[in-house]
């Protein structure tokens, strides 16, 4: 639902933006888009970037869904990350289930929240019944505890990786694009040398500014995407690794006390 409503009100927004904003005739001399921009000051950018064409405007797009959906990933993760340092939780859990005081532990899961803590606060639940049940043995018992944590995990895990894969679709997808917008321009610019007699020189200027802007973009938002991939898919590791520790230390101090 978020990457239905979000992609097309990127692509309104980004069609206005260079239609009112880029191309607002104050930034051109003479008050016309049809000249050169105005030699200094935002609207100079601006008006430069208006002449990259009809690329511009997708590209635009493509630079706000990147940063919109980042922006959703960063929230998200920050929340599934929990209140503090997950090591520090997990030390925490084993301290308390060492102690054989399991309400403590489960206690403390509801002070971390966040994905960890949601995993091994189902995991110790299950881990209480355990202890009590008489109708099973040790092996039935741990199978029951880890097949509580890959159930709990493999719940949590999708919520943290849903929509990463439109902002890695930006990274490749804006450098496509690009190279189309900068393949028109030059196509412009060839156009313009190919003219009988002495070439025309605001033509020739013209494509190679619009193949030059689309390039820039194209390339600057691939980069800001793929760093932003990188980034939360580090920090889903991170809270992955610290979901199999605690699940890990949960069914290992099981074992250690029913031996």
């Amino acid at each position: 639902m978020f990457a239905s409503i979000v992609i097309p009100m990127c692509v309104v927004v980004g069609i206005l933006i260079y239609t009112f904003v880029m191309g607002n005739p104050s930034n051109f001399e003479g008050n016309d888009p049809n000249n050169h921009p105005v030699s200094e000051g935002a609207g100079h950018i601006l008006g430069l970037v208006y002449k990259g064409g009809y690329i511009v405007p997708i590209l635009l797009s493509l630079v706000l869904m990147t940063i919109t959906f980042s922006i959703e990933r960063f929230l998200t993760i920050s929340k599934a990350s929990g209140k503090g340092r997950a090591e520090a939780f997990v030390r925490k859990i084993r301290v308390h289930l060492q102690a054989n005081n399991v309400d403590a532990a489960i206690k403390e899961c509801d002070i971390q929240k966040g994905s960890v803590a949601n995993v091994l606060r189902s995991t110790l639940i299950k881990y209480k019944e355990m202890e009590t049940a008489t109708d099973m043995d040790k092996e039935q018992k741990l199978l029951a505890i880890q097949k509580e944590v890959e159930e709990s995990t493999n719940l949590e895990l999708p919520g943290l990786e849903k929509n990463l894969v439109v902002i890695a679709t930006m990274a490749s997808v804006s450098t496509l694009i690009a190279l189309l917008g900068t393949v028109i321009g030059m196509i412009k610019a060839f156009s313009a040398l190919a003219t009988a007699g002495s070439p025309d020189s605001v033509a020739l200027a013209n494509g190679i500014s619009e193949a030059l802007i689309n390039t820039a973009l194209g390339i600057g938002n691939s980069a800001l995407a793929t760093i932003m991939y990188s980034v939360f898919t580090t920090k889903i590791d991170y809270i992955t690794f610290a979901i199999d520790e605690g699940g890990y230390s949960i069914i290992q101090t099981f074992a250690e006390k029913h031996k």
